[in-house]
């Protein structure tokens, strides 16, 4: 067998010049460091990316270099809500599949924190992927919302007979680290062609040659079942490091609970006195570089408290009226974009910010309160099927029993907006209109752009 030739590139110590100041992490956030190729433990100075070739002077493109920098802690959010029938408009497995992919892409790549599936068709089939564990506040509250063993839900291919369990399942699967995917996600038919979808690399898909301060695990052996072994698995630690704190927290584990987690690292790491499930998923944060100790942190901490991009929580609903009844969020979506192509030009509905002309102005001629728009705080962006919302608004129980219709569709969101004025296709897919829909809206969540004051969608009776 023919030995594959690789192409190594050596870079001269004396001719790399030093990362520039403005690509390193603040100093409130936790850094996360890039990938090192060569299987070590990665520091942010050693990045192909930071390089330049001493003979051309130009930047080592030869491996993927964005990674993500937190700003800071973020509260605000953005859900995005989709129909789960657009996945029976897709034909074989193979495109059914494909299409969950892409709208997973599309979610990572704009950041989008929720993803609510729901049905726009009473008649069609419920299985019960997972029960709604968002108002849940303990550390696994995310984990439970993955399919996991506990999980009551179908053995059977489910895109022909319930196609929002099929990319609920999908999408869940695409955004577990892939290392835990194996202890979460046991072997079922809608997974049989997940093979085939790019993966979506998020900061919390870390390798184990990288590190963060936070981390995704699962725990892999209960308290139970950790204080049978735990003096020899004490000991064995103790014996690897001269630490004083790391023998203070050994001490603490022989008084106590621990849990074990499996984080992707080359060591399982200790949770002291902690009592969590088995095959719970769990985010987790670690006090210091490179410690075999850590602490279960809510889900939601990496964004808010370091604004990492901690992934998407996926929530399955029954009707579209369950989407804004069920929200996680307290006081709920305090800001809703309905998309149908029979709204208006998202053009007039934002507008860029003049950043130093418009800072000047603000600080000679400070405006009403009454002329602000109130800061949002949770996003929502609602998506149609092939009939649209419309069709969504006629087949909800709920919002039939209120007498709304669906020519009164665009009166369940703060703004009913189209994103292609003047498409040269007849029909726009969901799964383009997520795309384009993200796109046009990223500089409102980017802080970028704003909502025009003048502009408010006419709700006439």
């Amino acid at each position: 067998m023919k030995k594959r030739s690789s192409l190594k590139v050596s870079f001269p110590s004396s001719t790399s010049p030093s990362p520039p100041s403005s690509l390193s992490a603040p100093s409130c956030c936790p850094a996360m460091r890039r990938p090192n190729y060569k299987r070590r433990k990665t520091t942010h100075e050693d990045s192909p990316s930071s390089h330049y070739n001493g003979t051309t002077n130009s930047l080592f493109t030869e491996k993927p270099s964005a990674v993500f920098h937190p700003k800071g802690g973020r509260s605000h959010t953005l859900s995005v809500a989709i129909p789960g029938s657009i996945i029976a408009n897709a034909h074989s497995v193979e495109q059914k599949t494909l299409l969950a992919g892409v709208i997973a892409r599309a979610l990572a790549v704009f950041c989008v924190d929720e993803v609510v599936v729901f049905d726009d068709d009473e008649n069609s089939a419920y299985c019960d992927f997972h029960e709604h564990y968002y108002h849940d506040n303990s550390p696994s509250a995310k984990t439970r919302n993955q399919m996991d063993s506990g999980a009551s839900s179908p053995k059977a291919y489910t895109a022909n007979s319930d196609p929002s369990h099929f990319l609920t399942h999908i999408l869940s699967y695409l955004e577990t680290p892939p290392y835990l995917r194996k202890h979460l996600f046991p072997i079922h038919p809608n997974l049989r062609t997940a093979g085939l979808l790019p993966s979506l690399d998020m900061p919390h898909h870390l390798r184990a040659n990288e590190w963060c301060d936070f981390r995704e695990g699962i725990v892999v052996s209960s308290p139970g079942r950790y204080s049978a072994r735990n003096r020899h698995s004490t000991s064995k630690i103790t014996q690897r490091s001269n630490d004083h704190q790391f023998h203070h927290h050994s001490s603490s584990t022989d008084n106590g609970p621990a849990t074990i987690v499996d984080t992707g690292l080359s060591q399982k790491i200790v949770l002291p006195n902690i009592h969590l499930p088995e095959h719970a998923r769990v985010t987790v944060r670690f006090p210091q570089h490179e410690s075999p100790y850590a602490e279960p942190v809510h889900s939601s901490t990496p964004r808010v408290e370091a604004g990492y991009y901690w992934g998407y929580y996926v929530r399955r609903c029954r009707s579209l009226s369950s989407v804004f009844t069920e929200c996680p969020y307290d006081g709920g979506y305090d800001l809703s974009f309905g998309t149908s192509e029979r709204g208006m030009s998202i053009s007039t509905v934002l507008e860029e910010k003049p950043q130093q002309a418009h800072d000047r102005y603000e600080q000679d001629h400070p405006p009403d309160r009454e002329q602000h728009l109130p800061d949002f705080q949770h996003i929502l962006v609602v998506f149609g099927g092939i009939a649209g919302i419309e069709a969504a608004v006629r087949n909800d129980p709920q919002l039939r029993d209120m007498a709304i219709r669906p020519s009164d569709a665009d009166k369940l969101f703060d703004y009913w907006v189209n994103f292609l004025p003047g498409q040269g296709s007849r029909t726009i897919r969901t799964e383009e209109a997520v795309w384009m829909g993200l796109t046009s809206l990223h500089g409102l969540f980017d802080g970028t752009h704003r909502l025009k004051r003048a502009y408010r969608y006419p709700h006439d009776g």
